[in-house]
């Protein structure tokens, strides 16, 4: 088909990417919020297990957004991620493009890096996107063979 209502969609359906969402880069992503507390049970093999269903971030291609449930599981050393700070840690996420597999690595090394756990492992469910199902894990120490260290 095609006309002037056709070439006046294609118009308007083409202008639809000057309203997309301004995509930030990673730089936005805001670990510097990241506390930790000390551990006052250490060594008594405590794990600790976080999850919410609230992470989001954007496609860094389309600027539409992904949202999926994140899943954090560590073994505190001698610190402890505090939650609130974790909270507006994942709310800086918001606003950034990034790639499922980038985010999933990118939080498993900024919780590293703040609270030193013994061992972690940062899941990222994300929702269905064009029939499409993925389920991105990352690991600390990585996972000796295929997928870690060679």
């Amino acid at each position: 088909m095609s006309g002037p209502a056709n070439d006046e969609f294609a118009k308007s359906y083409g202008a639809l990417d000057q309203v997309a969402p301004d995509v930030k880069t990673q730089e936005a992503i805001r670990a510097d919020c990241l506390l930790a507390f000390p551990h006052e049970h250490r060594g008594e093999g405590t794990e600790v297990a976080i999850d919410t269903k609230e992470f989001t971030c954007l496609c860094p291609w389309t600027g539409l957004p992904d949202f999926g449930t994140l899943r954090v599981r560590y073994v505190p050393d001698a610190l402890c991620l505090e939650l609130k700070s974790f909270k507006y840690y994942l709310l800086s996420y918001r606003s950034v493009g990034i790639v499922q597999e980038g985010a999933a690595n990118r939080i498993l090394e900024d919780l590293v890096r703040v609270c030193s756990p013994k061992r972690m492992t940062v899941v990222l469910d994300y929702e269905v996107r064009g029939g499409i199902h993925s389920v991105v894990s990352a690991t600390h120490p990585p996972a000796e063979g295929p997928g870690g260290r060679d």
